[in-house]
Parts: structure tokens; C-alpha cells; sequence
């Protein structure tokens, strides 16, 4: 199965951070003019968003990012996960997550 060219970005990325020192350095004080000059990828943004680096590096600590509090009245669910919910299902739970908090792959464009 072939991989997507925007998950081979990130790779590219995440491998160079951990090779160089610089390029870390910044990815975290720039991350969009990092990314698109090592890769030659596009990054768009949603109006009004930002994307932040954090340097997780560092093997003696655990890392655990807070998403923002999803808005609820914006969520549209199918009837297959509405009935979940309303059964007390939490198997619904990634694709809630993965529909409100979208990965950075998902603004690459190559």
C-alpha cells in the first residue's frame, strides 16, 4: 500500500528534529516556515488557527496534550454513532476525537 505523501512529510520532519539540534530549534520558534522550507509542502491553516511545536524530546517525562473543549452544537454524528451514545457506547470515541481535533497532516498540502 503506497503512504501518504503528507504522512512522508511529517516523518521527514519529525526525523530532522530529532537529528538536528537547529532544525528543532526552529520547528518550535516557526513551525510553518520550518516545515515548508525542509519540505517543500504547503501548510494552510484554518483562518484563525496557529500551529504550536512542542519539544517532547525529553525521555524522562510523560507528555499529555489537552485538546480544546469541542463545541457540541457544531458536532454533526451519523445514526449509527447516535445510537452508540444513546446505548451507553463509548466506541465512538476516536472518531469523535479524530473529527474535532484534526491532525497536522490533514493542512499539508504536497
Amino acid at each position: 500500500m503506497e503512504q501518504k505523501k503528507e504522512e512522508e512529510v511529517l516523518r521527514l520532519v519529525i526525523s530532522k528534529a530529532w537529528e538536528d539540534s537547529n532544525f528543532r530549534k526552529s520547528l518550535i520558534a516557526d513551525p510553518i516556515k520550518a516545515i515548508e522550507n525542509l519540505t517543500g509542502a504547503k501548510i494552510v491553516l484554518p483562518e484563525g488557527k496557529t500551529l504550536v511545536v512542542n519539544d517532547q524530546t525529553d525521555k524522562s517525562k510523560v507528555y499529555m496534550n489537552i485538546p480544546s473543549e469541542p463545541n457540541i452544537e457544531d458536532i454533526e454524528l451519523t445514526e449509527e454513532q447516535l445510537e452508540i451514545i444513546a446505548g451507553g457506547g463509548q466506541t465512538v470515541w476516536i472518531d469523535l476525537v479524530n473529527n474535532l481535533f484534526p491532525a497536522l497532516k490533514d493542512y499539508i498540502i504536497v
